[in-house]
């Protein structure tokens, strides 16, 4: 290849990389913005979840945030991905794509993350959460990219019985971009705080062995053109970013969105 066409390629890929930073950055700006009195309020139930189960602690280490609402059997499928659904839902399917260093994914889950709950328990959906690491290097600087990859590794190694409020932590006790976080002692120990803690969840988490799940995570959502997070696909069609922040303002815009699509099973490939 000669100087001018790599010159060209390189140009191409850092203008694409630039489309999708700035894709990434309205989205959250937008989620952010309309969910910002619901986060409040979110955030407020949860820290004192966090500030109740730290109590008596004594060393002020964060604790786990256990999710007690409702909840449809949850399965682990084959490619690591976490479906919600009743028995005998055929659609239709909601399905998330998350980073958990993804402030905007946070947002959305303080704000909306039961309601989705809610509408897999009481079978109006079948929900899929496909976590994944959009941080990577050399796109992102260091510690981004490695907390995205702990944080997204210790989640595919948690039990399925377990994952909803396990993730829930994670999001509670996100790291602020650019600070290191989600470190091997602290996601072993929410694992005790709820109850599942084993030798071979700490192998799992600290000797990284979910990696190759991450990267056929991350590959599947490159190619389903996932460029920012959180991306919510219904029925194989992408949510605008208008309508993520309905849903993020109101649980009755989900029900609108869910009953309009029906009830037609989704794609094969979600």
């Amino acid at each position: 290849m000669s100087k001018s066409a790599r010159q060209g390629t390189a140009r191409e890929k850092l203008a694409e990389e630039r489309k999708r930073q700035a894709a990434r950055d309205k989205q959250r700006k937008l989620l952010l913005g309309v969910a910002g009195g619901l986060v409040l309020v979110s955030a407020a139930v949860v820290g004192f979840v966090v500030v109740k189960n730290n109590s008596g602690d004594g060393d002020g280490a964060p604790k786990a945030v256990a999710y007690t609402g409702p909840l449809a059997p949850t399965t682990r499928q084959e490619d690591g991905s976490i479906l919600m659904s009743k028995e005998g839902v055929a659609g239709p399917t909601l399905v998330v794509f998350e980073d958990f260093q993804c402030p905007a994914c946070k947002s959305l889950d303080e704000a909306a993350g039961d309601a989705l709950l809610k509408a897999a328990a009481e079978g109006k959906a079948r929900v899929i959460y496909r976590p994944f690491q959009l941080f990577k290097a050399p796109s992102f600087a260091e510690p981004l990219p490695s907390v995205s990859r702990r944080g997204a590794n210790a989640a595919f190694c948690a039990p399925a019985d377990k994952w909803v409020s396990y993730a829930k932590t994670l999001y509670a006790h996100q790291p602020v971009e650019g600070k290191n976080g989600f470190e091997n002692a602290e996601l072993l120990s929410w694992a005790r705080d709820l109850g599942f803690y084993s030798a071979d969840f700490e192998k799992c988490v600290t000797g990284m062995q979910k990696a190759a799940d991450i990267d056929k995570a991350t590959k599947y959502a490159e190619e389903q053109k996932v460029q920012g997070t959180p991306t919510l696909k219904l029925n194989g069609k992408d949510l605008t970013q208008e309508q993520v922040g309905q849903i993020a303002s109101s649980p009755a815009a989900l029900d609108e969105l869910l009953a309009a699509a029906g009830s037609s099973p989704a794609p094969s490939d979600q």
